[in-house]
């Protein structure tokens, strides 16, 4: 009777292991706002939640500082983050790159309005410019480096979101703004028409899609796997198309040097 009982606390623990085990989060960084992410991801989440056989929710966060907070701290299983971020996460607390854009080199752009007479970046000079969150890789990182280097003079404005940005400057609440070509594609076509882009970037090694160290390495390497997979059917070909990928890719910690080699010192806080 003894060794039933133990039996069964055995069965009861693993099988409660396994549950809790089961269910993973996958973070999105917020570019855009939630409802317009959960839209989009949700249907990603469902597609690797059958080819994984997990769980996999959408999650996401009010603002970019405050996902920054969730993923310092491990709160997402999976995140699909920034270049920069993920340079920054990967140290600490050690998030690993299992995927990544297809073919894809990220590029921040500066908009304004499409009967904007601006023409220069010299002409933003003294001028308050909206941009997401102050470590946005391409957003804003990127064009706030480049005014600097011109010598000319701003006042960033953060407004939470990249279409925040857009739908700021299309109302002419500011003269521009910093996003990237992913997300201005994927704006409302009422914003979109009434912008066009002013300047772009050179580009760089696209958002990381990265799991937290804690993570089993054969459920990482299924995740990893379902991921891939999109590549292969209709399906998933077109959740990729969804979110403007051309396709995704394995991907390795060391993909980010080219954005280690800029050296960015915004979020060392996190790192002491």
């Amino acid at each position: 009777m003894i060794k039933f009982i133990i039996c069964c606390l055995v069965v009861s623990f693993s099988m409660n292991s396994v549950s809790l085990a089961d269910t993973f989060t996958l973070g999105i960084v917020p570019q855009q706002s939630a409802k317009k992410l959960a839209k989009l991801w949700t249907p990603i989440t469902n597609y690797l939640s059958e080819k994984t056989g997990h769980t996999i929710i959408f999650s996401t966060a009010k603002d970019i500082p405050t996902f920054e907070k969730r993923v310092l701290a491990g709160d997402y299983d999976i995140a699909y983050m920034n270049p920069y971020h993920f340079t920054v996460f990967n140290q600490k607390p050690g998030y690993s790159a299992i995927a990544k854009q297809k073919g894809k080199r990220i590029k921040g752009i500066i908009v304004v309005a499409k009967d904007s007479p601006l023409q220069d970046l010299t002409e933003l000079a003294e001028q308050t410019l909206a941009f997401p969150a102050p470590a946005a890789f391409a957003a804003t990182v990127l064009p706030s480096a480049k005014l600097r280097q011109e010598n000319i003079r701003f006042t960033p404005k953060y407004v939470s979101s990249h279409d925040s940005v857009y739908l700021g400057v299309s109302r002419g609440f500011f003269p521009a703004g910093g996003g990237i070509q992913r997300t201005f594609n994927n704006t409302s076509t009422q914003v979109r028409e009434k912008l066009r882009v002013l300047w772009t970037t050179p580009g760089f090694t696209p958002h990381a899609i990265a799991v937290k160290p804690a993570m089993d390495k054969q459920i990482a390497q299924g995740i990893k796997a379902a991921f891939l997979s999109m590549n292969d059917n209709e399906r998933g070909k077109a959740l990729l198309n969804s979110i403007n990928f051309k396709g995704i890719e394995s991907a390795t910690d060391a993909d980010w040097d080219d954005v280690r080699g800029l050296d960015i010192k915004l979020l060392e806080k996190f790192l002491n």
